[in-house]
């Protein structure tokens, strides 16, 4: 039977033109869900601006809400409209609260973002500086159950990584009793409880002046514009602006000052120390590595050999030697013997 060729022709257009609807579909299909997935995204990030805010005993504006977001006026209201018809949001004039609803929604954000935090903080390498970013990714992507199961794989953390309270499932939180560093007064021995990691240019202040968790300060000096302080056999000088996002607390009676603790990083050759520990900021798989080499405390150790560029170094430690980077010497802590 000799083929059709008009039928032929016929059969291959319908199916090249199927092929394309099908292709078309389903990049509307992605662009939508693409969109609703945005959409849904903007409103969880409003709703943690709004808990924030609210948190601090602010008021929210609708311009100051725009700025914070980085978002249009028009778009905001839009989603201002499909938060208060969720019955999440309430919009009085100018000013913008949250529901019961509402801050329910913002607490769960808020716990998965802490959790991811201290997860990535104990169970990665990822450097702090990222730590932030990609628990913004996942606070928009995992569900309560899921947020959970995290808690308590954790061993059910009531802080994470920057000192921050990780809200309870049931949206219970513990208020924090941190006082600015800018607000201590001279002479006050604090130990640092909490570092705001926003907004980024302040944090990145904050970590490239190696400050960390823990970490024991005696303020020298304070004035309107600059904190002094001693810390770890170095003195630091900070604005009173990246100051006020570091919190602290005062040494109880039973608390030390370790004014001889001095950071691996600051032994020189032919001097020699004894290890006091391991900073807090050193965590998992990291702290372990450094328990492993040796790093236990009352170990004696002196410096061996050192590259050309004064990185990294070798350090004699039970005999052995061990090379370090100054940022992994920074996290040992020794005292001076000699």
């Amino acid at each position: 039977m000799t083929p059709n060729p008009i039928l032929a022709l016929a059969l291959f257009f319908a199916g090249v033109t199927l092929l394309y609807l099908g292709w078309k579909y389903r990049l509307w299909s992605r662009i939508f869900h693409n969109s609703e997935r945005d959409r849904k995204t903007a409103m969880e990030d409003v709703l943690k601006q709004l808990y924030h805010v609210e948190y601090s005993g602010r008021k929210a504006t609708l311009n100051a809400m725009a700025g914070a977001l980085k978002l249009s006026d028009r778009k905001l209201v839009s989603l201002i409209e499909d938060m208060s018809g969720l019955n999440l949001i309430r919009a009085q004039a100018d000013t913008i609260s949250l529901t019961r609803a509402g801050k329910d929604y913002a607490l769960h954000i808020i716990r998965v973002h802490r959790l991811w935090e201290k997860y990535l903080s104990e169970r990665t390498g990822i450097d702090k500086s990222e730590w932030h970013n990609r628990a913004e990714r996942m606070e928009h992507t995992m569900t309560s159950e899921e947020a959970e199961e995290l808690y308590h794989e954790l061993g059910s953390p009531r802080f994470d990584p920057h000192g921050d309270p990780i809200p309870l499932k049931t949206g219970e939180i513990i208020e924090s009793n941190a006082i600015p560093l800018s607000g201590i007064r001279e002479n006050a021995l604090v130990r640092i409880v909490h570092i705001e990691d926003e907004p980024e240019a302040i944090y990145e202040q904050i970590i490239g002046k190696k400050l960390h968790m823990g970490q024991q300060l005696k303020v020298t000096n304070i004035d309107d514009h600059h904190v002094r302080f001693f810390s770890e056999g170095q003195t630091y000088e900070l604005s009173s602006i990246v100051a006020s996002n570091i919190g602290v607390r005062k040494l109880s009676e039973e608390e030390v000052f370790e004014s001889g603790k001095v950071r691996l990083s600051s032994l020189r050759q032919g001097e020699k120390g004894q290890v006091i520990g391991i900073s807090s900021e050193c965590r998992g798989a990291n702290r372990r590595r450094l328990l492993d080499l040796g790093f236990i405390k009352g170990t004696s150790i002196e410096t061996g050999l050192e590259g050309p560029m004064k990185e990294p170094k070798a350090y004699l430690i039970r005999n052995t030697l061990i090379a370090l980077r100054n940022d992994q010497a920074d996290l040992i802590l020794i005292e001076k013997t000699t």
